[in-house]
Parts: C-alpha cells; sequence; structure tokens
C-alpha cells in the first residue's frame, strides 16, 4: 500500500469517529493505521526509555526497538546519558543486541568497526587512506532525563518537554529516583493493539471485576473529589493535610491531554502495593522518613505510567510490536542501599502488579479479539470512570490529524 493510500485510510477512519465512544475497529486491526500510528507518533513524540538507574556507571547501556527503529542508551565515560541508533555506519548491522550490558567501546559484530561512547567512529579495517571517519560518528537520538526518567524522542526536531518536566518534578523529586536500583523486571507480550493497552491502563472501571490483588491496597478514585467513594473520600481529606504538613504536593497536574500525575492515598491500613498492604521495603526512598504517603501516579502519552511511593518505584513502558502485539515492560525500583532478604522480599514487593499486568494482558486480548469482530460497534465511554480514557482517544486523534495535514502541505 502506497503513503498516499494509507493516508487516505487513515482519513476515513478518522472521519467516522465520535466524540465520547471507542475508536473504530480500523485503529485496532488495520497494519495501514498502525504504520500510521508509527510514523506520527512513536516516530515523533517523546518515549520513556528506561529508568536512569538501570545506567549507574559509564560504559552501561540498554537497547530498546521503536517499531523498526532499534536504539542504545547509554552513560558515556563522562556520565552523560546519550542515545544512538542501534546501527552501524557501516552497513546497518545491530552494535548492541543484549536488552542491557557495560561496555568501555561499541563494537559492530559485523566487521569490527569501533565507536566511542560519544558515538564517534575510532577504528576500522581496510577502509583505505581516503576513508574520513569523521563522517560517520552513529546517527544520535534525541535523550534527557526528567528527574531520573530517560526519554528518548526520534524526530528531527522533538517536541518541547519543559512544561511536563517543571510539573512533575516536585511531585517525584521526594522520592530520588536516581538513588534506587532495579530489583525485579517483567516483560510481556500482549496480542493486542498498543491502544487497547493504553485505554486499559487509563480507567479502574474495569478494576472491581479484575484486580483484587491491586484493590487491597488502590483507592480506586482518580480524582481527590470524587464523591462517589465516600470512605476513600475522608481518607484523602486526611492524607492532603498530612502532605501539606510534609510540604508535598499532591493536587491534579494540568497536564492536558498530554500527561498526568497527582498523589492519591492507599486504603486505610494499607501502606503499599503489596498483598497484605504492608511496606514493600524496610528503607524509604530519598530522605522521606513517613511511610504512609499513598503514591504519585504520573502518566505521560504515549507508552509510559508510573508509581512514586514512600518505598519503592513502578515504572511501565509500552512499545508496539504490530497492529495486535504489544511489549509492556515493567521495572520495580528500592532504595540503592536497600538490602535484599533484610529490608525488601522480592515476591513480597513484585506479586500485586505481576498479577495485575497478568490479569491486564488477559483482558486487552479478549479486548483486540472482540475489536476484530465484524459486528463491533463503537460504544459510549462512562464519562464518569473513562474520563482520561476519552482525554487519551481525543489525543489521540487530534496528533493523526495534525500529523495528516502536516503531511499534506
Amino acid at each position: 500500500m502506497s503513503a498516499i493510500d494509507a493516508n487516505n485510510s487513515l482519513r476515513v477512519a478518522l472521519d467516522t469517529c465520535q466524540e465520547g465512544h471507542s475508536l473504530p475497529r480500523a485503529f485496532y486491526n488495520d497494519p495501514a493505521i498502525f504504520q500510521s500510528d508509527m510514523e506520527g507518533i512513536f516516530y515523533r513524540e517523546w518515549l520513556f526509555a528506561a529508568p536512569e538507574c538501570e545506567l549507574p556507571n559509564p560504559g552501561d547501556f540498554v537497547t530498546l526497538t521503536v517499531h523498526d527503529a532499534p536504539i542504545i542508551v547509554l552513560r558515556d565515560q563522562d556520565g552523560i546519558i546519550r542515545a544512538f541508533y542501534n546501527s552501524c555506519r557501516h552497513r546497518g548491522s545491530r552494535l548492541c543486541k543484549s536488552p542491557r550490558g557495560h561496555t568501555a567501546r561499541l563494537v559492530c559484530p559485523y566487521h569490527q568497526w569501533t565507536y566511542e561512547l560519544t558515538g564517534k567512529l575510532i577504528s576500522t579495517r581496510f577502509m583505505g587512506e581516503d576513508f574520513d571517519a569523521d563522517k560517520f560518528p552513529l546517527r544520535p537520538v534525541h535523550v534527557t532525563s526528567v528527574e531520573g526518567l530517560v526519554y528518548i524522542c526520534l524526530a528531527q526536531t522533538p517536541p518541547d518537554l519543559e512544561k511536563f518536566r517543571a510539573d512533575i518534578t516536585p511531585y517525584i523529586q521526594p522520592h530520588d529516583p536516581r538513588r534506587t536500583k532495579i530489583v525485579h523486571e517483567s516483560t510481556i507480550v500482549e496480542d493486542a493493539n498498543w491502544k487497547l493497552v493504553i485505554e486499559n491502563n487509563r480507567e479502574c472501571y474495569h478494576c472491581a471485576g479484575a484486580h483484587p490483588e491491586l484493590l487491597v491496597s488502590l483507592v480506586e478514585m482518580a480524582l481527590p473529589n470524587d464523591a462517589r467513594f465516600a470512605d476513600e473520600l475522608a481518607i484523602m481529606d486526611q492524607k492532603a493535610r498530612d502532605w501539606d504538613a510534609l510540604g508535598l504536593p499532591h493536587a491534579p497536574v494540568d497536564g492536558g491531554l498530554e500527561y498526568r500525575c497527582i498523589r492519591l492515598p492507599f486504603r486505610e491500613g494499607a501502606f503499599s502495593m503489596t498483598l497484605d498492604g504492608k511496606p514493600a521495603c524496610k528503607k524509604l526512598l530519598g530522605d522521606l522518613v513517613e511511610q504512609d504517603l499513598g503514591s504519585v501516579r504520573a502518566f505521560r502519552i504515549p507508552n509510559n505510567w508510573h508509581h512514586f511511593l514512600s518505598e519503592m518505584t513502578l515504572h511501565f513502558r509500552v512499545l508496539p510490536l504490530g497492529p495486535d502485539k504489544t511489549e509492556v515492560r515493567t521495572t520495580w525500583c528500592v532504595h540503592e542501599e536497600a538490602l535484599e532478604g533484610w529490608d525488601y522480599d522480592v515476591e513480597h514487593l513484585s506479586r500485586v502488579w505481576v498479577e495485575t499486568n497478568a490479569q491486564d494482558k488477559t483482558l486487552a486480548e479478549e479486548n483486540q479479539k472482540g475489536s476484530r469482530s465484524p459486528g463491533y460497534v463503537p460504544g459510549p465511554y462512562s464519562e464518569m470512570s473513562e474520563f482520561m480514557v476519552i482525554n487519551f482517544t481525543k489525543w489521540y486523534r487530534n496528533t493523526l490529524e495534525s500529523w495528516l495535514s502536516e503531511a499534506a502541505e
């Protein structure tokens, strides 16, 4: 299919969207629209790559693949975080295939072209006297750390990230994500379109019927003044006073359709996202002294959400693999000096979200199967319980509308 035909398919699909309703079936199944998602969104927006604590030392690297683009993110010898296309400038071979590692230099396994961690090409074989190595550095990718969260952008000119940085930093800074370490991780592949994975995350309408482990601690209310949850509203009022006394921001951030950040309490008697509600780690994050801080919930379009608790952080990264296949990576982090077996137990720490991720995988996959049906007709969202899904699909449509307009110019 040509680019013109693909854009025409997207145009037709966008014209059939109904405000406040789920997306038409083509958006979850059509390969042409999936390609538009990659070109119009994932190749242009800031994407969460990894927690910065995964790169503690010079020479540490992580790799990820954004659709057809393999990327390497590393810390160079001066401590600077850099990102490059994971592709040799000789004939394109991937330089690193491991998901993470440590290296003094990047050496292509194919013909041994060798690069400094700055991307500079420093060694080749049999290229002749006229070859100018300075013309063939690794191609850089925009990269930044937002208070310990590493984001990359493949666009030539990335969108502005400074309002997001300024808004969420006061919320997550007290948890000091840079001084943490990963103690557990999970990467699962869901047979579902990436948008269904994100939509599922953006509402707790399904929580009561699907997530008994999560609801041991999680307050279902998504806003601090949601009167439908009377008991939780009372907890919120009390905790808001406590957090004000500690100087911890908690009110919802105005992130428009692009991002969300808020501190919400746990249920009465719960301190963490564990099966018994007890803290997951004895050692608190940063310089925190209070265990009962609920969680800062942060989300950014299009591929990540996070929970910052008093004693651990959880980071979720979504990467599309195809029209009906999505990779979800979760990392659990505790204070960098915490000791396993003394301060924390991995099973106790991870069990709730291991179970929740498995449950969400089933929900998203069943949603995908149903969206393929010729009998599927977009239904209305609940404005009370699915307002964040409404915001996401509105952002999604607006973004692709803008991309189409730019392409037509």
